[in-house]
């Protein structure tokens, strides 16, 4: 038992689990300069996944390249991310424009959601064939042209309405594809920070939006708080198509050391033998796992030929070619097989962990959202919107507290453990993420639920307060999340996160329909008591996944249930 976690007895390696530490191997140096193992300029950390002798494979650019391709799409995920609540500090004043109720006013941003859930289902089997960087290039465009739809709606409600979903397809690409863009830029070793810095982006850098659009709002009007997003949106476009090269890549499975699955099978003799040793009983772990690139009549072939001019001289691509909004197939699979890929891993333990994880806290937020300017904008407080708007600034800063302390602890951790746990990484590291999204997110939710039930004793400071508390904790399970499922399962990390954005967008979609009606039927503080409960059983599961997480993944990769249902090759 490595840590608490549970060893498995039926593979020699199991997909995720990865040796860092090069001293760690127990290989000589002949068997180590035969593995054709790439390691990094230390020498002392081994890089994984390995990359090609491809210029044109993403591991290989330069890390400020990289670095700045995470920065455009961190960049536009703020942008695209601030629709979700852009109408929050609003919804008195779209309330008496439209002579709608609350709920109508909480379904824009409802059905917001959806259309995200719908177009992402959608996407993903897209990025999956012909990589991410054409469904970036369309997300930017959908977002500039809905946004200019919704500003212009006037009083129709109905095209406002129409607007928001397509609003919700613009954000879909960011949403479910930048993370899975940091596992194709990124090594292991590398992640931590980076998925910090992208879920800062995608569920954190919106907080800030109601504090500017109750001012825009109070000054010029809602309709430019549409407006706004068109035209930075459309500043960016020239940058995404410039400056955001494909990320995708068909890598050879033998450089995939950390997806691998090596058996170990007992032989006549009880002992123990590896299925993957070659002829002259070279252990698999050196060969197999360890395997150099082959040449050229034996190596893996990219789906598209024309990606790599010359297999024994892999030539950059001209800048020319970066350009376009597809360069080759990356997998010959049909896409219908890849979109249904998604649905089954619902009953995948590890994949239905990281949804909870990551969707009931967000889902949580955005009932906060929903809930707040009721809360604020009636008696005794009766805030205006630009108030109200202001009520964001302690989830901005909730955001920023979840995404320092996320960027400390997860590669920190994760080095640490991995030293005492004799050199070798284990996913499940990554779960130590989840103690602090315990302590701080739970204490968001009992607070915010118990002081604003008594908003008159407590005004609008503690409120706010705990507020903070709860979006600290949803940034660092968001990252717990992303970060486990890029390292356990990086060869369905696509589907995954597809799941993960199904999950927290669907279920938020529900929360917008009985939000007010719960206030109104139980209160403030029996729904939030509720919420925060549930949310505390959701993070203890937490204890088994981490326990069980490793024969977990062994037991899914021997019982494929994607091969199981014929929905891979």
């Amino acid at each position: 038992m490595g840590l608490g976690i549970l060893e498995d007895t039926k593979l020699e390696h199991v997909p995720g689990t990865v040796t860092l530490e090069e001293e760690r191997l127990n290989l000589d140096p002949t068997q180590i300069a035969a593995s054709g193992l790439k390691t990094d300029k230390t020498g002392r950390i081994i890089l994984v996944p390995q990359p090609s002798d491809d210029p044109n494979d993403p591991l290989n650019w330069p890390l400020w390249k990289r670095d700045g391709i995470l920065f455009v799409l961190s960049l536009l995920s703020v942008i695209a991310t601030t629709l979700s609540p852009l109408l929050a500090a609003n919804t008195l004043t779209l309330s008496l424009i439209f002579h709608k109720n609350f709920t109508k006013m909480a379904l824009l941003t409802g059905y917001h959601l959806l259309g995200v859930a719908i177009a992402g289902v959608l996407f993903v089997p897209s990025a999956r064939v012909w990589g991410k960087r054409h469904l970036y290039l369309l997300g930017t465009v959908v977002l500039i042209f809905s946004s200019g739809w919704g500003g212009g709606s006037g009083t129709n409600y109905d095209s406002l309405l129409w607007a928001r979903i397509f609003q919700g397809v613009g954000l879909a690409p960011f949403e479910a594809l930048v993370n899975a863009s940091v596992g194709d830029l990124y090594y292991v070793h590398q992640r931590g920070k980076r998925m910090a810095i992208s879920n800062l982006a995608l569920f954190g850098g919106s907080f800030f939006t109601p504090v500017i659009v109750g001012k825009i709002t109070s000054t010029m009007g809602w309709a430019w708080t549409f407006y706004f997003i068109a035209i930075f949106t459309g500043a960016l476009l020239p940058v995404v198509i410039f400056l955001v090269p494909e990320t995708a890549y068909a890598r050879p499975e033998h450089l995939n050391i950390d997806t691998a699955a090596i058996r170990r099978e007992v032989n006549g003799n009880g002992a123990q033998s590896n299925s993957s040793a070659d002829s002259n009983g070279t252990p698999a772990n050196v060969d197999s796992y360890y395997e150099p690139e082959k040449p050229t009549s034996s190596a893996t072939v990219d789906p598209e030929p024309a990606e790599s001019p010359s297999r024994d001289s892999p030539r950059p691509s001209p800048f020319s070619r970066t350009l376009l909004p597809f360069n080759g197939r990356k997998t010959l699979e049909p896409y219908w097989r890849l979109l249904l890929r998604p649905f089954p891993l619902f009953l995948h333990p590890g994949i239905l962990w990281a949804c909870l994880i990551q969707g009931t806290l967000i889902g949580w937020t955005v009932f906060i959202g929903i809930v707040l300017a009721a809360i604020m904008l009636g008696p005794p407080l009766f805030f205006s919107e630009l108030q109200t708007g202001y009520m964001y600034t302690g989830a901005f800063i909730g955001a920023l507290v979840g995404y320092i302390l996320a960027g400390l602890i997860a590669d920190t951790s994760a080095r640490w453990l991995t030293r005492r746990n004799n050199g070798v990484f284990e996913p499940e590291f990554r779960m130590v993420l989840v103690v602090p999204q315990l302590v701080l997110g739970c204490t968001g939710l009992y607070g915010f639920g118990i002081v604003s039930n008594n908003i008159e004793k407590y005004h609008w400071f503690w409120p706010d307060f705990f507020f903070g508390f709860e979006v600290a904790g949803m940034v660092l399970g968001a990252v717990a999340s992303a970060l486990y499922i890029v390292d356990a399962h990086r060869d369905i990390a696509v589907e995954a996160f597809t799941c993960l954005m199904i999950f927290k967008n669907i279920f938020s979609f529900g929360l917008t329909f009985s939000g007010y009606n719960w206030l109104v039927t139980y209160g403030i503080r029996i729904p939030f008591i509720g919420m925060a409960s549930a949310q505390v059983g959701v993070c203890l599961l937490t204890i088994l996944m981490y326990v069980f997480g490793k024969k977990n993944r062994s037991f899914f990769a021997r019982h494929d249930i994607l091969r199981i249902l014929k929905l891979r090759s």
